[in-house]
């Protein structure tokens, strides 16, 4: 069968919320000319909206698809995020940083950790936190775009709900068309593709390729084409959370705070004009009375809205891409959002399809490429999570008991075996963590080599502590000259007044 050239592909993109309208807008903004894109949501299905941490990679996806940072920033009321600290993991009362930048200075035999345990082991060098400008920076509530002529490397914190707006707005004025409606019927053509969305009004939607964004449902993957959904509770058990909103008491820190508890972990996340809160916890382990009482027993001001309950089940769907459907967002699959990968999840699967686009209509092989990243990506990032609870030395309740005797995946043992005999440490599978957030991480909850490599002992001892004075002394210079994340935020993206 010929493909009409001239014929736009019809494109309908089921649900809002920050998936719905990254992907619409995403779409119009890069292949709009051979896009006809519509979007259907109600206004009577509200969105999760508690995803507003993110991590560097949503800057360089913004670049992509043309999104003003300062226009955005303005406009969700945001901050920036240097990194996350963690506070009671690897044992109560510790408290450590994972931070977005590069530590130290990178050689091509050894990483730079391995070079500070061998200072560390001819009795200088300080902390590893000296060496890290966005760590430093951090803690002193400092920020900046750049220091000097070196970039820093940073995220944001944002009002989820403003965002899935503002991408509203700007995916309309760029040719998006949205219709307001409930879907109530999904109709199949006769080689069990979607053909048509039928709204609560009985007016019906025709599309050639449809996007599920419709959140936990997975309406149109998993209720409507039966997609399964592989379900990983055994090795993450959270399934529980409770949102809530509140006054800001002080000036907004470029980070996030991840705290943990008898029974998950409770997170903390600075905007300009509010602090989102939230707790993460295993029905197993804690009621959600318990949860609840936990979570506004640790708020640092008075609440704003009303603490708002989540189910989740985290797991991936078999196949993100099945049939005409592909699911974008938590459709696809949820992973908890202990280290902000909500948000970067959406935008690698937009990616992808806008790179695996079905033009020619014979989409088989691309969905089966597309599925097998996803599920590389997904497994990835899970794994990472797993290390945060695994590694720990608490044992104080059974949430904790559970997670140091559970069975965790090969990849995970086995590299964690290589950091304790060896301090040798790599990048993921798909070049999310960097050697330094693996790092950051095991050193952070108490996972010390046994012995490193030995670059650090080719330069004298003198070389090599007086490099590291220079390069501390540079870092804390540099931080010494940043202005307050505040004042900067002031300047720079000052929150529009909400309507």
């Amino acid at each position: 069968m010929a493909v009409d050239r001239k014929a736009k592909t019809k494109v309908v993109v089921a649900g809002g919320g920050t998936a719905g309208w990254l992907t619409a807008y995403s779409l119009v903004t890069r292949l709009g000319n051979l896009l006809d894109i519509t979007l259907v949501e109600s206004d009577q299905i509200g969105s999760v909206g508690v995803g507003e941490a993110t991590i560097p990679t949503m800057r360089t996806f913004h670049r992509l698809v043309g999104i003003d940072e300062q226009e955005f920033m303005s406009a969700t009321q945001a901050t920036f995020k240097l990194g996350i600290r963690f506070d009671n993991w690897g044992q109560q009362n510790d408290s450590y940083f994972h931070s977005f930048g590069e530590i130290g200075q990178r050689s091509w035999m050894a990483e730079f950790h391995e070079f500070w345990l061998e200072a560390k082991a001819q009795g200088f060098g300080g902390s590893l936190d000296d060496y890290c400008l966005e760590l430093k920076a951090a803690k002193a509530n400092k920020f900046a775009t750049s220091s000097g002529k070196k970039p820093v490397n940073f995220a944001y914190h944002l009002n989820a709900t403003a965002y899935a707006a503002f991408l509203r707005k700007k995916s309309e004025a760029a040719g998006v068309k949205r219709v307001e409606g409930r879907i109530t019927h999904i109709e199949n053509d006769d080689i069990g593709n979607i053909a048509s969305v039928t709204l609560d009004n009985g007016s019906k939607v025709v599309g050639e390729v449809f996007i599920d964004c419709t959140g936990f449902r997975g309406l149109l993957i998993g209720e409507h084409l039966k997609v399964d959904f592989e379900d990983w509770s055994h090795l993450l058990a959270a399934d529980s959370a409770i949102a809530v909103q509140t006054q800001a008491t002080e000036s907004a820190r470029p980070y996030t705070i991840a705290m943990a508890h008898s029974a998950g972990w409770q997170w903390r996340i600075p905007l300009q004009n509010r602090v989102g809160n939230g707790i993460v916890y295993s029905s197993r382990f804690l009621s959600d009375d318990e949860a609840r009482s936990t979570l506004l027993g640790n708020l640092t001001g008075p609440t704003i809205t009303e603490p708002r309950q989540i189910r989740f089940t985290t797991g991936r769907r078999k196949k993100a891409w099945y049939k005409n459907c592909i699911a974008i967002g938590l459709s696809s699959g949820f992973l908890e959002p202990l280290e902000s990968t909500s948000i970067h999840l959406i935008t690698t699967a937009i990616l992808r399809l806008m790179k695996l686009f079905p033009f020619e209509g014979n989409s088989r092989l691309l969905a089966e490429h597309f599925n097998r990243e996803t599920q590389l990506e997904l497994e990835t990032i899970r794994d990472f999570i797993i290390l945060h609870y695994h590694l720990t030395q608490r044992n104080d309740s059974p949430f904790w008991q559970h997670y140091k005797s559970m069975q965790i995946p090969d990849s995970l043992t086995h590299r964690m075996a290589m950091f304790r005999e060896n301090a040798y440490a790599w990048p993921d599978d798909v070049a999310l963590f960097r050697v330094d957030s693996w790092v950051q991480v095991m050193m952070g909850q108490g996972l010390m080599p046994k012995q490193h490599h030995g670059a650090g002992r080719v330069l004298a001892a003198d070389g090599l502590k007086s490099q590291m004075m220079a390069l501390k002394s540079m870092i804390d210079r540099s931080v010494s000259q940043l202005p307050e994340h505040a004042d900067f935020i002031q300047s720079y993206c000052p929150a529009q007044e909400q309507e």
